[in-house]
């Protein structure tokens, strides 16, 4: 049998007012109460917020939401948008090139990510990099050589206001 109790707090009474204006807050003469029995609380905040999936595959790649890029000897945007964006792949440096992943507003360039080959040996790395782009920013792929290359792919996974995209 559960028993019931009375909880009189005034830290309660402002807490329930602050989180729950539309009630009116704390009416006089009205109790706040506890009970021993034990009651499920089932969490529905992701179908409430109008997403179903995990967030690890909110993320995934899919055939029509990637856009792929193979980038040798040169520069080239990668994305020129704004928002959220996943960006995987491989590099694969031979001899003596380089590649790197620069964050550039036109006025600032940073590089955000270089490969290079250790005393001129053959150097392959996988990446998978989560990155944020604001108005007027893009991204750009560098290969200093034909023996310097990037492959891969990237995927907006949501918008500038952090509205998540689904692939």
């Amino acid at each position: 049998m559960a028993q019931e109790f009375t909880i009189k707090s005034e830290v309660i009474e402002s807490k329930i007012n602050q989180l729950l204006p539309s009630q009116g807050g704390y009416a006089p003469g009205v109790d706040f109460s506890a009970s021993t029995m034990v009651v499920p609380i089932i969490d529905l905040t992701e179908s409430a917020e109008g997403s179903i999936l995990r967030q690890d595959l909110q993320s995934s790649l899919s055939l029509t939401s990637v856009t792929a890029y193979d980038i040798s000897n040169t520069t080239s945007t990668i994305i020129n948008t704004t928002g959220y964006f996943r960006l995987s792949g491989i590099s694969q440096v031979d001899g003596a090139g380089s590649c790197q992943f620069q964050l550039t507003n036109g006025f600032t360039t940073k590089i955000i990510r270089k490969f290079n080959s250790i005393s001129n040996l053959d150097s392959t790395t996988t990446y998978d990099l989560i990155l944020f782009l604001q108005a007027g920013e893009s991204l750009q792929g560098v290969s200093s050589a034909g023996t310097a290359v990037l492959n891969g792919v990237t995927r907006q996974i949501a918008t500038i206001t952090g509205e998540l995209v689904n692939p």
